[in-house]
């Protein structure tokens, strides 16, 4: 492994220090102050400049990160809330979206608040269903399975797993089986999840990776970078710029694109967000037979400044045209999906170079 620079096997590296906490680790926090009190943080760091935190009490999703000392995800004026204060219904999941690196979104909707139909002959009393913005699952806590470090020679891992539940007495008894390593040396870590069913009866799902960056990687002259067969705009006004940006201006609306991304010969997409002028990239790769959509989100507003890139189980228009088209996934009863995300961070005078060798 290289430690800082340094090409150190496992007795060379514990060699120079007291303990691997020196260098890397994982630490578990507890915040202490404002709306987040109570709320536990997962702090990891990796040995090679790259450091992130995984917010355990909501749904174990990825909050501040950065690289290098510079920060790469963007942060909304919500900050981290405990999921106390959580509004599940509508658009009541703006009140407490704190941003961070990764929301997930899920796990039986995405997109916009919808209602829907939920006839069921168990509870007739029940009968539509409704779907809040981007699902329940976010202000879901975890609970904590374990984290810490394990040696496999002279390579070291860094580790946490959680499980979080979104479940309800007549309804949908769905579970998140998370874990995320990273390990020391790198700048990347990897999510991978494990979603079940484990109701008696057949359960859609939906899933969506909200991955949020923000500046100093976004500013203007930044740009994404991703194979893609075709890109469609929300609203169906897709502007020659759609994959650049510009910086903060006053009054701008979101801007959404549906991406439908190609694979390499792994089967697997890569999706990065370069500055070049500030030597910075950001990518993500993930297997694109489990997330067939990249929805791209600019929200380049003053105060408001974000760009997120989004793989996901189904497109922009919502449920009612996922299930139209015959897209909407069901879990039968004791069935598992998985899914894998990587993301990882270049910084210095070869993040240029080595996001182009990436994407060659």
């Amino acid at each position: 492994m290289e430690v800082y620079g340094q090409p150190l096997d496992r007795s060379g590296l514990l060699a120079h220090v007291g303990q691997l906490s020196q260098v890397a680790g994982v630490r578990l926090v507890t915040l202490a102050d404002g709306a987040g009190r109570g709320t536990r943080l997962l702090e990891f760091r990796s040995g090679s400049g790259l450091e992130f935190e995984i917010i355990v009490d909501r749904a174990f999703d990825v909050g501040h990160a950065s690289i290098a000392g510079r920060p790469f995800a963007w942060i909304s004026q919500v900050g981290i809330e405990g999921p106390w204060y959580r509004e599940p219904a509508g658009l009541g999941w703006l009140r407490s979206f704190g941003g961070g690196l990764l929301v997930t979104g899920g796990l039986d909707h995405v997109m916009s608040p919808e209602t829907a139909d939920a006839t069921d002959p168990r509870f007739p009393a029940k009968l539509t269903n409704d779907y809040p913005l981007h699902g329940r699952l976010s202000g879901e806590p975890a609970t904590l399975v374990g984290y810490g470090e394990v040696w496999s020679g002279d390579d070291c891992t860094l580790w946490a797993e959680g499980v979080i539940r979104q479940v309800s007495a007549f309804g949908e008894v769905l579970q998140l089986h998370r874990r995320i390593d990273c390990r020391v040396g790198t700048n990347e870590f990897r999510v991978h999840d494990t979603v079940t069913n484990l109701d008696y009866s057949p359960t859609p799902h939906m899933l969506l990776y909200h991955v949020n960056l923000g500046f100093p990687l976004v500013a203007d002259g930044s740009r994404l970078v991703v194979d893609y067969e075709s890109a469609v705009a929300r609203d169906h006004v897709l502007t020659p710029d759609w994959d650049r940006f510009g910086p903060p201006e006053p009054g701008v609306a979101e801007e959404v694109t549906e991406i439908r991304p190609s694979a390499g010969a792994d089967g697997r997409v890569l999706a990065t967000v370069v500055n070049a002028l500030e030597n910075l990239a950001v990518y993500e790769h993930y297997r694109c037979d489990t997330l067939p959509y990249l929805v791209l989100w600019r929200m380049l507003g003053q105060g408001s400044y974000v760009v997120g890139l989004e793989p996901s189980t189904n497109g922009t228009a919502g449920r009612s045209d996922v299930r139209a088209k015959g897209e909407l996934v069901v879990l039968e009863p004791g069935e598992s999906r998985e899914y894998d995300l990587v993301i990882g961070a270049h910084s210095g005078s070869d993040a240029v170079a080595e996001h182009l060798r990436l994407h060659s």
